[in-house]
């Protein structure tokens, strides 16, 4: 009893307090609010999670707000407990290479020994098991072959059907802009890898395949490639290049939260400033996977109208 007494008044106590918050926000689970549009209509901004800090090992645990490390990186791979590594397709939050005391969410469309190949048309993915892999794994998707390689067009849209492009691949448009000037510049080799990002604001290779300007990575060991399901308004690893395992935070737990923002377009919050900080009760306590649901569902019941 004395034992039980004496962990009852600790927890009670401010110090135990403190303690098991850090704990929990350490090592469980941790707190973000998303600011921007790159995961609509899978997650929006100003939603507030509860990230899982256990879903792919335990980060070296770092001081909120200052981003501090407290503990020494033991392993070298940003880890104290090395776990498994995210998947394709997942959602995943991250630091990325070029903010490294910034969080971003986004879904992983590549990993290590993939290649990934960007065009007019969207996101292409060559998984590194190979073409048998393609043909036994991607059976209903759109492929092509380019590079003598069969790619996979946009091959996580029909499970999360949250992606989509919006504005005519205008992030395309944007890469061509930026490859051009690369390209009549005395120094083309200058391109943006993840040894140096955005050194000219792409991460990608530009190549001409068949008359038509197309953008090339292949993924390095341990690496993942990033993507917002908002297509076309996403920075990501198009841009800034892919993401090591040891930037690796986690996977979105739960929405605890959420609000609309002043950047919010369902509600038109610019022309509407009511609306700015209005609650989105339907998005409370919801998972990813349940959200996807419910886009599911919506989509069937729009194509049963026509």
């Amino acid at each position: 009893m004395k034992f039980f007494r004496f962990i009852y008044n600790f927890c009670a106590s401010w110090t135990g307090t403190i303690i098991i918050v850090l704990f929990i926000v350490f090592f469980v689970a941790q707190a973000f609010i998303i600011p921007s549009r790159s995961m609509v209509s899978t997650l929006y901004e100003g939603d507030m999670l509860f990230v899982k800090k256990f879903s792919y090992g335990i980060p070296i645990p770092k001081i909120p707000w200052l981003e501090v490390a407290v503990l020494p990186d033991f392993r070298g791979n940003g880890h104290l407990i090395e776990g498994s590594r995210p998947q394709r397709g997942d959602v995943v939050i991250f630091i990325p290479p070029s903010e490294p005391k910034t969080y971003y969410v986004k879904r992983d469309f590549a990993v290590g020994g993939d290649e990934v190949i960007f065009t007019q048309k969207g996101l292409y993915l060559h998984p590194h098991e190979g073409d048998e892999y393609v043909d036994s794994h991607y059976k209903d998707s759109e492929v092509a072959i380019m590079m003598g390689k069969k790619f996979v067009f946009e091959p996580y849209s029909k499970e999360h059907p949250g992606i989509h492009y919006k504005y005519n691949n205008s992030s395309y448009g944007q890469m061509v802009l930026i490859a051009q000037e690369i390209l009549n510049s005395p120094f083309p080799e200058a391109l943006g890898t993840n040894n140096n990002p955005n050194a000219k604001g792409i991460a990608m290779m530009p190549m001409n395949i068949d008359g038509e300007w197309v953008f090339y990575k292949k993924i390095a060991p341990d690496e993942f490639f990033m993507v917002g399901d908002n297509r076309d308004n996403s920075n990501d690893s198009r841009f800034w290049g892919s993401v090591p395992y040891k930037n690796i935070v986690g996977k979105p737990w739960f929405i605890y939260f959420s609000i609309n923002l002043k950047n919010s377009e369902e509600v038109d919050a610019q022309n509407n400033p009511k609306e700015v900080f209005s609650i989105r009760w339907k998005r409370v306590f919801r998972t990813v996977e349940s959200l996807e649901k419910s886009i599911k569902e919506h989509n069937q019941e729009q194509v049963i109208e026509k």
